[in-house]
C-alpha cells in the first residue's frame, strides 16, 4: 500500500480522504436538479460533513458528457453563496471549475482547494491565480469539453499516454507558479475516456502513485459501472443504483495508496476508508511481531 501524502491546509485523518459532491446545478448527470437551490445545497454539505465527508467538493457547471457550457455570471451565481456559507460553518470547501474568475471568487469566499476537471487547458489564467492564492490544486487528465470528449478517447496504452499527459500538465502549472507540494492528480475517469480505459487505469493506479503527487479518484456513479452491471438485455444500471459498485472501487482505491476519493453517497464511502486503513494498521502490526 502506497503511503498516502499530507496536503497543506486539508486534513490528515491518515487515510484516504472522502470529497463529498454538492452539484448547483439542473443537469449533473446523477443528481441535477437536486441541490439547485443555494439553501438545498448548503444544507446537503453539511449533510455530508455529518455523514463524514472531510472535504466538501461545489460545482455549478455539469461536466457530463455532452453537456454545454454555462455563462462565468451563472457559474458564480451558483456557486459563491453556497461556498461562503458553508465556508463560514468550517467546512473544507473545494471548488469545481474551469474558469479563473469563479476560483477566485471562491477562494475569497471560503474555498481551500481548486478541483479543475481541465488541469488548467479550459482558462489559461487558472494556474496563476491558484499559484498567487497557495491552495492545493487538483489536476485532472482532460482532452476537451463535454460536448466532444468522447471523439478525443483514442489511445494506443492509456495507462502510459494518461500518466505523460498529467506530468505534462504538472509540469506546466509549476512554471506558472503553483507550489509543487500542492498540486493532485485525477486520472479523469470519464473524461475522454470508454469504459475499458477506466478499467485499465484503476487496475494499474500504482504507476501514477508513483509519479509522486496525491491522487484523487473519481468514480462515483459513472458511466462505466453502470454498464457493467447492465441487464441481460444490455440496459445500463440507473447511476443512482451504481453506489455499491462505487464503494468497491473506492475500497480498492485505498487500499492502493489514493489519497482522496470524490463521492456522492458518503457515508459507506467513509466507512469503507476507515476499513481499509484499519486492516493497513493491522497489517503493520503483524509486520513488527
Amino acid at each position: 500500500m502506497t503511503t498516502n501524502h499530507a496536503v497543506p491546509g486539508l486534513p490528515d485523518p491518515g487515510h484516504c480522504l472522502v470529497m463529498g459532491v454538492v452539484n448547483v446545478t439542473p443537469d449533473s448527470f446523477s443528481d441535477g436538479g437536486a441541490w439547485f437551490d443555494h439553501d438545498a445545497a448548503i444544507a446537503h454539505g453539511l449533510r455530508l460533513v455529518a455523514e463524514g465527508a472531510d472535504i466538501v467538493d461545489v460545482g455549478g457547471e455539469s461536466t457530463r458528457p455532452g453537456a454545454q457550457r454555462v455563462s462565468s455570471t451563472e457559474e458564480l451565481r451558483r456557486v459563491v453563496p453556497v461556498v461562503a456559507a458553508l465556508s463560514a460553518e468550517g467546512v473544507h470547501v473545494s471548488v469545481d471549475t474551469m474558469r479563473a474568475e469563479v476560483a477566485e471568487a471562491a477562494i475569497t469566499a471560503g474555498a481551500r482547494l481548486v478541483n479543475d476537471v481541465s488541469g488548467g487547458l479550459a482558462d489559461p489564467a487558472m494556474p496563476r491565480v491558484v499559484g498567487k492564492a497557495g491552495v492545493p490544486y487538483v489536476v485532472m487528465h482532460w482532452r476537451g469539453h463535454s460536448h466532444d470528449m468522447q471523439t478525443r478517447s483514442v489511445y494506443d496504452d492509456v495507462v502510459r499516454e494518461v500518466g505523460d499527459e498529467l506530468r505534462r500538465r504538472a509540469d506546466a502549472v509549476i512554471r506558472e507558479g503553483v507550489d509543487p507540494s500542492l498540486i493532485i492528480l485525477d486520472p479523469g475517469l470519464g473524461f475522454a475516456k470508454r469504459p475499458e480505459h477506466n478499467w485499465a487505469l484503476l487496475a494499474h493506479l500504482d504507476e501514477l502513485l508513483r509519479f509522486g503527487p496525491p491522487v484523487l479518484v473519481g468514480a462515483s456513479r459513472k458511466r462505466f459501472l453502470g454498464r457493467l452491471l447492465a441487464t441481460p438485455d444490455g440496459a445500463p444500471r440507473p447511476f443512482l443504483d451504481c453506489d455499491d459498485a462505487t464503494l468497491a472501487v473506492t475500497a480498492l482505491v485505498a487500499a492502493a495508496g489514493a489519497w482522496c476519493v470524490r463521492v456522492h453517497e458518503v457515508r459507506p464511502n467513509a466507512d469503507a476508508v476507515r476499513v481499509v486503513a484499519a486492516v493497513a494498521q493491522g497489517g503493520a502490526v503483524d509486520s513488527m511481531r
